[in-house]
């Protein structure tokens, strides 16, 4: 009887799993999702989700989204022996049912004035059962150490896949999801940091967005014109339409006609740097005759897509900055860059150089997939793996710098909101990040070194492939005290995702709510009875 192991990577924007043969370590399939569960776009509101409405209520939501997956793998769940799973801190947390006060605070005198005490989320095996999933008794749990704070298993990831911590230069990595987990390596020094990008990167609160999956817009090639790459069914880009952006028309159709859905975070990338080489983006506003760019089959980028992916950016270059203060470099002494997740993936490498998103000093660029699922899978295949990464987590901690509370990060994200949306010249950025003592930004210059190590996101789907599984969150219902029925709140969903009934209960689909980052529902309601967190799990 063949014995499997389930590998997770649970990210803020969806779940990834493979199916493993024990005995041969090969992957027989992979099963994603194409969002996640809790209302929200980013790991701050859905922290702010599990903190608003509790713990349990987001651990149940998770974990009904967790088993659905497995079950789309494809085999014998009465067989399965081993799991393990990887992810950033907070989606850990919530999937092993670890309180996230912890982790909704930067600083120890907050937690001390609120009573909150640090959980420790080290390496460590338990019971795949206690946590809900629907596995035989005795499955164990593999879960790799989290390094500090928001710096979690995801990040230790990307820098073991990759190489980074082997490389004897000095060296950057950056996972491009919506947290923007990336560390630099000085010598033996390694300094890490992680960057509130937010989900455009991921495709998400873009107009036409959507994840990395087929049919998704993920890059535009130059060939006298530019040319759409759209994902085929083995999440692998191929040719589109060719467009002329300053005309505005389709000027030629490719294989990939008719198929694409969306557009991913790496083709809003795509489309901000052909904004700039066109001249097509002024002051935060696009320049062409009615202000959207337009791809194929009617997926279009509009300002305010731009400007979210700018913010993105913004974001990560602050990191970028951040990390070569606090080591005491220059652009010019770091020229290798590792970059991995599916945005670091499917990004073509030197648009990302060009509008911000590695330092512009790079030369040798590094593109990896999901590291996260990857070394969830190497310690699915070997267990004693835990203790050694447990060993690289402790050896880093100490070299942890929050973003969020850092005067360097909050010096260059308003530069670069000066530069995305006030037109600010890098004269100007520079000569006030001078006035500040901060180092001046060098332009691009030259080709860099390419190095696409892998083709996809998930580079083996496995024999049986891929499945996307849609049918995922569950829904929140409430009657409130005071409701008269009027609909406003349904009026107001941005996402449809909200309905009232006769007798004036209240339905949100978690799937497509927005979360904290709307609330529209309740700041609507005329009566101020509609309270969000009363809303309970069906």
């Amino acid at each position: 009887m063949t014995a499997y192991g389930i590998a997770l990577d649970i990210g803020t924007s969806g779940t990834r799993a493979h199916a493993v043969d024990l005995s041969s370590g090969k992957i027989l399939s992979t099963a994603v999702t194409d969002c996640h569960p809790l209302p929200g776009a980013n790991v701050m509101d859905h922290l702010t989700f599990c903190i608003n409405v509790g713990n349990d209520i987001a651990h149940r939501i998770l974990m009904d989204t967790v088993n659905k997956v497995i079950r789309n793998l494809g085999i014998d769940l009465k067989q399965v022996e081993r799991v393990s799973i990887c992810g950033n801190p907070i989606q850990l947390s919530l999937f092993q049912g670890i309180p996230v006060d912890d982790l909704a605070f930067a600083g120890d005198n907050a937690k001390r004035e609120k009573g909150i005490v640090d959980h420790a989320r080290n390496a460590g095996v338990f019971s795949a059962v206690d946590v809900g999933m629907d596995l035989p008794d005795g499955t164990e749990l593999l879960v790799p150490p989290a390094i500090r704070h928001e710096i979690g298993a995801d990040a230790l990831a990307m820098m073991y896949k990759s190489g980074f911590l082997e490389d004897k230069r000095n060296c950057m990595v950056t996972d491009y999801g919506t947290n923007a987990e990336m560390a630099l390596k000085v010598g033996d020094e390694i300094y890490t940091g992680s960057a509130a990008a937010g989900p455009a990167m991921e495709g998400q609160s873009i107009r036409c967005g959507m994840l990395a999956s087929p049919g998704a817009i993920s890059d535009l090639e130059y060939d006298f014109g530019w040319i759409c790459k759209v994902l085929d069914d083995d999440i692998s880009p191929q040719n589109g339409d060719k467009i002329d952006f300053k005309l505005n028309m389709t000027t030629d159709t490719g294989p990939m006609h008719g198929k694409a859905m969306g557009i991913t975070g790496t083709g809003v990338v795509a489309a901000v740097a052909v904004a700039q080489y066109d001249h097509l983006w002024h002051k935060g506003k696009l320049t062409t005759a009615d202000g959207l760019m337009k791809l194929q089959d009617g997926i279009s980028i509009d300002s305010h897509d731009i400007s979210e992916a700018a913010k993105a950016i913004g974001a990560m270059r602050a990191g970028h900055f951040c990390l070569l203060e606090h080591a005491g470099i220059k652009f010019s002494e770091m020229n290798v860059m590792y970059m991995c997740g599916a945005s670091g993936t499917y990004v073509d490498a030197m648009k990302a150089r060009d509008v911000g998103l590695i330092p512009p000093s790079s030369t040798e660029i590094y593109q990896y997939g999901n590291t996260s699922l990857a070394m969830a899978t190497d310690i699915l295949k070997d267990p004693e793996l835990l203790d050694t990464l447990q060993d690289i987590a402790n050896s880093i901690r100490a070299n942890h710098i929050m973003f969020a509370k850092d005067p360097v990060f909050s010096q260059i994200y308003l530069q670069e909101l000066g530069f995305w949306d006030e037109g600010m010249s890098l004269e100007e950025y520079n000569a006030n990040n001078a006035a500040e003592g901060i180092q001046e930004l060098p332009k691009p210059r030259g080709r860099a070194n390419v190095h696409r190590v892998v083709t996809r996101d998930i580079q083996d789907l496995g024999e049986k492939g891929l499945t996307i599984v849609h049918d995922i969150g569950t829904e929140l219902v409430g009657k409130m005290e005071g409701c008269t029925g009027c609909g406003k709140c349904v009026k107001e969903c941005p996402e449809h995702t909200l309905s009232i009934s006769e007798d004036k209960t209240i339905t949100v689909k978690t799937k497509n709510c927005l979360g904290t980052a709307c609330y529209r529902c309740q700041m609507s309601c005329p009566s101020k009875v509609y309270k969000y967190a009363d809303l309970k799990l069906v």
